[in-house]
């Protein structure tokens, strides 16, 4: 299974475009930090990940305010066929409590 939810603000957005086959798209940056516990000590998680939405969710994501968190959902995939980074797709997201 491929699934991952957190919890990041929107740091960097672009603004909404459309794929040569019609599908709107939205890329951005999100910033997640957080206290997990490790072999029993407290350690803090701190990244930066690319992510995009694609279709139905990238018009509410590119309205979405920046500097807003929100606990998103959605998998991992590689950039393209032949690069080896990983984007986070956006399935849903919802402000974070």
């Amino acid at each position: 299974m491929n699934q991952l939810q957190f919890v990041a603000q929107i740091c960097e957005r672009d603004v909404l475009r459309y794929t040569p086959a019609g599908v709107p798209i939205v890329t951005a940056t999100l910033m997640h930090s957080s206290q997990q516990m490790e072999a029993g000590v407290a350690r803090l998680v701190e990244f930066e990940i690319t992510a995009l939405a694609a279709g139905e969710i990238s018009g509410r994501f590119s309205q979405a305010e920046l500097g807003a968190v929100h606990q998103f959902t959605g998998f991992l995939a590689k950039k393209n066929r032949s690069s080896k980074s990983l984007v986070f797709h956006i399935i849903d997201f919802c402000a974070a409590a």
